[in-house]
């Protein structure tokens, strides 16, 4: 029986700002924007920052380094942080579920930007559970973060529910014994979420 439903953030509830805030930047650079995104997309890993190992400064000077953009921190950061449009359905949708009885959660590779967006337009408030990888020190690409999730709700794997937008992501949480949702269609969604969780 399910018992907590656990969200990621870009491309659930938000628009996902980090890819398409990254493939703008490689544009503007006169770059591919999709091998720009893979590049950058693995030096936030590499790096560290996302699993805060790193700071901002690290990162962007990673990038700079590997594929030469152009353009302050403030600057890049910009691109992505306004991409993150938060999906008012969605957290409308999420309040449903805590009405219907269920806890909720987040669980996001993101770095230190996921509480800037929260300080800038409120929406923890939203969850019974913020699990940021910055703050984890570990990101999804390692599957015992889904036991850690566990732990910390005091629930087993097969209470949860999990949905992201990333099949990778999705496969480990699979392996780990979680039920989970790949994200699609945003548009069905929610219908997806209830069949499988009854309500």
């Amino acid at each position: 029986m399910i018992k907590a439903v656990i969200l990621d953030f870009g491309g659930v509830l938000a628009e996902e700002g980090f890819r398409e805030g990254l493939k703008a930047i490689g544009q503007k650079n006169g770059l591919n924007p999709e091998d720009f995104y893979a590049v950058a997309s693995e030096l936030v890993y590499q790096t560290g920052y996302v699993t805060g190992r790193a700071d901002e400064p690290e990162f962007w000077n990673a990038v700079r380094e590997k594929v030469g953009v152009t353009g302050d921190d403030k600057e890049l950061r910009s691109e992505i942080l306004k991409r993150f449009i938060l999906r008012p359905e969605m957290l409308k949708f999420v309040e449903e579920l805590k009405t219907s009885g269920f806890i909720t959660a987040i669980l996001s590779d993101q770095t230190n930007w996921l509480d800037e967006i929260d300080r800038e337009t409120p929406f923890f408030h939203h969850f019974d559970f913020i699990f940021n990888s910055f703050n984890m020190k570990k990101g999804k690409r390692n599957p015992s973060i889904f036991q850690d999730v566990c732990s910390a709700m005091g629930l087993r794997p097969e209470e949860l529910l999990f949905v992201d937008d990333n099949i990778e992501n999705i496969r480990r949480a699979l392996g780990e014994g979680l039920n989970a949702i790949h994200v699609r269609d945003i548009g069905s969604l929610q219908i997806e979420i209830k069949n499988l969780v009854g309500i």
